[in-house]
């Protein structure tokens, strides 16, 4: 076979864990999955009536289109249906980005650590990645991002908040970064955990848009809206970047349940604003537990909070297992003695915090 000389050192995503696998493994009735910064809650009751009016005529492609959900989001969000591009989740629209502009003899700019999509993506279609370590607060450092851009440059990522650090970057850092890209340099701001956000300094995307030519912001239904299995995402951008990305867009890309799905999370902000709520609970007593126990952090934007526990990040996701917790290690992540948590239930959280309690008290007493 002719592969492609890349994709021979590429391993597939990995994703993490499944409740069942666990169980079967350890012998357990109970499995509290808090690895892929799902949302704990599910889903707008709202969604699930409308489901139910579904007739069940599978047999018909769906609008290839879009054409409700895009004119029901393009008036949630006040912006035209022009400039919205929608994707089998937010992944297929990094897919398509990186298709349209990346080749051999360009590059792209990215964090260091950051969604590894972007790098997977370009690796694939035979650019150069180059990749800028994080600030020591866990913020992509844009000043050493823009300093890597050249003439061949196609396209830089900047994922706000960061998944897997849970940071962002203020509007006047944003702002000062995008003044000084290239106009032929893509901008892509990747917001998928934007409705978790309550800093006071975030900016607002879809007006930079609107601003600048050369940004694209991205979203999806996967996080707060509790609609991960149907897999829709979308991007905000002007019109003329849309259109010229749109032949790279497979057909029928969004499946009919998805769009009736998300058309009716649309209309309840009121189920977003208290998961919002009980999600910054869940940090909060996190954070305690960390600063009880002296364990650094990353203060989160999003539904998830990296933690360093001083030992292999695979030793905390191991005995976590065992004990009914699924969370990411760290390792993968490129913080190798740390681990991802997903924040849970008000129950969730708190028996996580006692099983983590355990474990550093096992590590104090061997010491």
């Amino acid at each position: 076979m002719k592969w492609k000389e890349q994709l021979l050192n590429l391993t597939a995503y990995q994703p993490g864990r499944t409740i069942e696998e666990v169980k079967r493994e350890f012998n357990l009735e109970k499995i509290v999955k808090l690895a892929s910064n799902e949302n704990p809650f599910g889903s707008s009751p709202k969604v699930l009536e409308e489901l139910k009016k579904v007739d069940g005529s599978f047999a018909l492609y769906p609008d290839g289109y879009a054409t409700n959900l895009r004119n029901a989001l393009a008036e949630f969000l006040q912006v035209s249906p022009q400039e919205l591009i929608l994707g089998n989740g937010s992944d297929d629209l990094i897919l398509m980005i990186s298709r349209a502009l990346l080749m051999p003899g360009r590059n792209t700019v990215m964090a260091s650590h950051t969604f590894g999509q972007y790098k997977h993506n370009a690796v694939v279609d035979g650019a150069e990645v180059r990749e800028i370590p994080l600030t020591a607060k866990g913020e992509h450092d844009l000043p050493a991002m823009l300093e890597q851009i050249d003439e061949n440059t196609s396209v830089v990522w900047v994922c706000s908040p960061n998944n897997p650090t849970g940071t962002y970057n203020s509007e006047s850092s944003l702002v000062e970064f995008l003044k000084q890209v290239p106009d032929d340099v893509l901008v892509v701001l990747d917001e998928a955990y934007y409705e978790y956000v309550i800093a006071e300094d975030y900016y607002d995307a879809l007006e930079l848009a609107k601003q600048f030519n050369n940004l694209i912001v991205l979203r999806t239904f996967s996080k707060i809206y509790g609609l991960a299995s149907f897999r829709v995402g979308y991007g905000v951008a002007n019109s003329n970047l849309i259109q010229t990305l749109e032949p790279i867009r497979e057909p029928f890309n969004v499946n009919t349940l998805g769009q009736i799905a998300t058309q009716a999370a649309i209309k309840d902000q009121d189920f977003v604003t208290n998961c919002n709520i009980r999600n910054r609970e869940g940090l909060e007593l996190l954070y305690a537990f960390c600063e009880e126990h002296g364990l650094n952090y990353f203060p989160s934007q999003t539904n998830f909070v990296l933690v360093d526990f001083k030992v292999d990040g695979n030793e905390v996701f191991q005995y976590l297992m065992k004990h009914g917790y699924i969370v990411r290690s760290g390792v993968p992540l490129g913080f190798p003695t740390s681990v991802r948590i997903t924040i849970g239930s008000k129950e969730e959280n708190e028996g996580l915090i006692n099983v983590l309690a355990k474990f550093l008290q096992e590590k104090a007493a061997a010491i």
